[in-house]
């Protein structure tokens, strides 16, 4: 049987798992057994004299202890950090491989495998060397109010930034003021000039109306640029003699007395 061994005719026992085979059975004894010396093992029913010396774990190969081994079982290695078993039986390791920029990791590696990388596919990006990172997506601009400036790679993350509409300024049409023009057949009167207190036309010009324009309704443009705080005046527009004239922003209008009348 499997605990037993035949020796001299005579069937003797073989030795339990942690010990190891002093001498064989006699006609007057069983077989003799004695443990297995420090640093050795036996994990099996032997005949044996001798046990096994427990593995040893070489550093200089990369290996470290796993569990250090009793009687019964042997020593085991594992690889250091960032290596791996470079066989089943693990002799020796070798250094894990970091996935470059551009790529994920897809499986991490183990103490019997490398790693595994995958290429970042479009909407996602890896700008490091890693043995553990996997591709990350890109940010949504979107999702943070923000808009995008800079697409993004497979090696890099898009580039988001703030946007303000821009606001396009708004100016009059037509001459400015004092330079008004007297409408055809209108007698000509002192030039125009702004007003003072004290002054006194000596002859009467045409009827003036003053009119006031809403400002132009224009969209704001499209675009992430600084945006033109100037404020937007209303342009008003003088009809002297029923003819159109503009009127400078800021300036002062001056009209006929008759109009006042």
């Amino acid at each position: 049987t499997a605990k037993q061994y035949q020796h001299d005719d005579r069937c003797c026992n073989r030795c339990e798992p942690g010990l190891k085979l002093l001498s064989d059975c006699t006609a007057s004894q069983n077989s003799v057994c004695e443990p297995c010396e420090e640093r050795h093992f036996q994990s099996g029913w032997t005949r044996e004299k001798h046990c096994t010396p427990h593995k040893s774990c070489d550093h200089n190969a990369g290996l470290e202890t796993r569990s250090r081994g009793d009687a019964k079982h042997n020593a085991e290695c594992q690889c250091q950090q960032g290596m791996y078993c470079s066989s089943p039986d693990c002799q020796t390791c070798l250094n894990i491989t970091a996935c470059r920029p551009g790529e994920g990791v897809a499986r991490k590696a183990d103490n019997l495998s490398d790693t595994t990388c995958e290429p970042c596919k479009h909407g996602t990006f890896s700008s490091i060397s890693s043995a553990s990172e996997p591709c990350r997506p890109w940010t949504s601009c979107e999702s943070l109010g923000l808009v995008l400036k800079v697409p993004g790679t497979n090696r890099l993350d898009v580039a988001c930034g703030k946007c303000q509409a821009v606001s396009i300024p708004r100016r009059g049409i037509g001459l400015p003021w004092p330079h008004a023009v007297p409408a055809r057949g209108a007698a000509a009167g002192p030039p125009l000039t702004s007003p003072s207190p004290t002054w006194q036309g000596p002859e009467r010009l045409d009827p003036v109306e003053i009119v006031v324009l809403a400002p132009p309704q224009q969209p704001a443009a499209v675009g992430c640029e600084e945006h033109d705080e100037r404020q937007d005046f209303p342009v008003q527009e003088t009809l002297l003699g029923r003819q159109p004239v503009a009127q400078e922003d800021g300036k002062e209008s001056r009209i006929s007395e008759q109009e006042r009348l």
